[in-house]
């Protein structure tokens, strides 16, 4: 896949999958993995930009003597997945507005706007 994920997007599935369940970093890498091509080293930072804005939380976990972080939704972080899934429908439709073109196109290969000005 030649398309990637970064900035909003990013922090945007984060939060969905974080909605979902707690996580820890680890199964949160590979729930992205099964999606997009993402590597640990980009998801970090956005785990770390989230909690810092108080949209993610952290708590720790025992497991097989070491401690385990998982990361949990705030209700702020609720509110601000909110925002960007209003954001997503928005902007999603905007691009397969653009990435669709052919469906504005007639038989001519022109769109009607183009006919309407060269007539």
């Amino acid at each position: 896949m030649a398309m990637t994920i970064s900035g909003s997007l990013m922090e945007l599935c984060v939060l969905a999958l974080a909605a979902r369940e707690d996580l820890y970093g680890y199964k949160l890498t590979q729930q992205m993995k099964k999606r997009f091509e993402i590597s640990e080293s980009s998801l970090y930072p956005v785990l770390r930009r989230l909690t810092r804005a108080g949209l993610l939380k952290t708590y720790d976990v025992p497991q097989d003597g070491r401690m385990r972080r998982y990361y949990a939704l705030t209700e702020e972080g609720s509110k601000m997945l909110d925002t960007y899934r209003e954001d997503w429908q928005e902007f999603s439709g905007k691009i397969n507005d653009l990435v669709n073109l052919d469906s504005d196109l007639n038989e001519g290969g022109c769109r009607d706007d183009q006919r309407a000005i060269s007539e």
